[in-house]
This record gives structure tokens, C-alpha cells and sequence, in this order.
């Protein structure tokens, strides 16, 4: 009689047969586990980054020309306002104060929509600005913004500003204005000012188209895409260093 012919060999072998499946029924689970943690814990990063440090927008309209073209995705660090103060020449994020933006078409995938949504909501999607917009701050809470003097510049605080970021061709506003910021606001410009529907333009809403602080987002500071784009967003401090605080 042979090894296998051996009484109970033919059990052994079943035995160790369900003995293999079982560890890799246990391994499959366990590689499975993991991948939920590790996803799980990418999304609550990725969300708690985007609350509390910095989040990635997109660039819909000409409103910010030449600085930020259309489709350029901007990083925007949310940690100011907050534990850093926005300042002017500051480019920053706001949600609409009420009528600055044209309703937002909500055809398309439904399942599309929502996928999108939920990558915006956690910060693994450039949010699409549906609701923000984004402008350069000219007037600080309590700042008296003009213009304009006799060379066509703007002045804040009775100091005229030159302005090296108004897109080329531009003056600084064919508009004139002379308004006093409210405490908790700001007056904000487009780089573009032929084509920015920006404070000036709404000075009939509620809050004299002033942005309350609570709306700003936080401060662009880097182009992130595209890549042949990549830049940071530098404060032009120079343009306000002679600004006085408001009396």
C-alpha cells in the first residue's frame, strides 16, 4: 500500500485544502480593510486641509486677467482670515454677498453632479466657484478709497496708488467712486477692470458693495495648474506701503 493510500490521507488533504482558502478568505479581508481605512483616512484629511489650511479653486471668468486666466486652478490658504490678517493688494476667495453672480444652471448628470459635489465638499476637487468669486482687496475695514486724481489713479486713504497688476490697457476705473469701508469689510477690484463687476458695481446692494470679512474664503497665494502656469501669487506690497491706517 502506497503513502496515499493511507487511511484518512484523503481528509488530511481536504482539511488543509479548506485550511488555505480560509487564510485567504482572512488575507482578502484584511488587504480590504485596509484600503477603507486608508481611504477613509485620506478623505477626513483631505476634508480637515481644506476646512482649516488651504483649498483649491477654479478660475471660471476673465474678472482677474492677466494675474489668473480662465481655467487656471488657484491654491487658497484659509488661514486668513483667521490666524493671519488679509491685507490689502491680498487676491482673495469670497462667497457671493447676494447678486453679484447670476444663478447657476443645475441641469446635467444628476450622479455626476453629486460625485462632484461630494470630491468639492472634501477637497479632493477644485471647488468650481459656483457660489465664490474672487478680486484683489483695495480698501481695508475703516479705509477711504477714491477715484480718481488727476492722473487717473485710485487713492486709499488720500495716497495714490500705483497699480502694476491692472491688466495692460486698462485705467484703473472708468467708474468714479468715493467710499468710506465698513468695519468687517472689504472693497475689492478685478484685475481686469473693464470687465469686473466688482465693489463698484454695487453700490445700490445691501452692504454698498462692500464684502463682509465672514465671506472671504481665504487668500490665493500659487497658481497650481496648469502646469505651464505654476506660480505664486505674491502681495504687491510696495503698491500700498505709503497707505496710512484710517484715521
Amino acid at each position: 500500500m502506497t503513502d496515499l493510500d493511507e487511511p484518512g490521507s484523503g481528509v488530511s488533504e481536504t482539511a488543509a485544502g479548506d485550511g488555505g482558502n480560509r487564510r485567504q478568505r482572512s488575507r482578502g479581508a484584511s488587504a480590504l480593510r485596509e484600503a477603507v481605512i486608508v481611504l477613509g483616512s485620506a478623505l477626513i484629511l483631505s476634508l480637515l486641509i481644506k476646512t482649516f489650511v488651504a483649498q483649491a479653486f477654479f478660475i471660471p471668468s476673465e474678472s482677474m486677467e492677466s494675474t489668473l486666466q480662465v481655467g487656471d486652478r488657484v491654491l487658497v490658504s484659509r488661514l486668513a482670515p483667521g490666524p493671519f490678517d488679509v491685507s490689502r493688494g491680498d487676491i482673495v476667495v469670497f462667497v457671493d454677498p447676494g447678486g453679484w453672480l447670476p444663478p447657476q444652471p443645475t441641469e446635467g448628470n444628476e450622479v455626476r453632479n453629486v460625485l462632484t459635489e461630494v470630491g468639492e465638499f472634501v477637497g479632493l476637487l477644485p471647488a468650481n466657484t459656483g457660489s465664490h468669486l474672487i478680486k484683489r482687496v483695495v480698501g481695508l475695514p475703516g479705509d477711504t478709497v477714491t477715484c480718481c486724481d488727476d492722473s487717473g489713479r485710485i487713492s486709499v486713504n488720500g495716497v495714490p496708488i500705483d497699480e502694476p497688476y491692472v491688466i495692460d490697457g486698462a485705467v484703473p476705473s472708468l467708474l468714479a467712486f468715493d467710499v468710506v469701508v465698513p468695519a468687517d469689510r472689504v472693497f475689492v477690484l478685478g484685475d481686469n477692470r473693464p470687465n469686473s463687476a466688482d465693489s463698484r458695481y454695487h453700490a445700490g446692494d445691501p452692504g454698498g458693495g462692500m464684502v463682509p470679512m465672514d465671506n472671504v474664503v481665504g487668500v490665493a497665494n500659487t497658481v497650481i495648474w496648469p502646469a505651464d502656469r505654476w506660480s505664486l501669487l505674491r502681495n504687491p506690497g510696495a503698491t500700498f506701503e505709503q497707505v496710512p491706517d484710517p484715521s
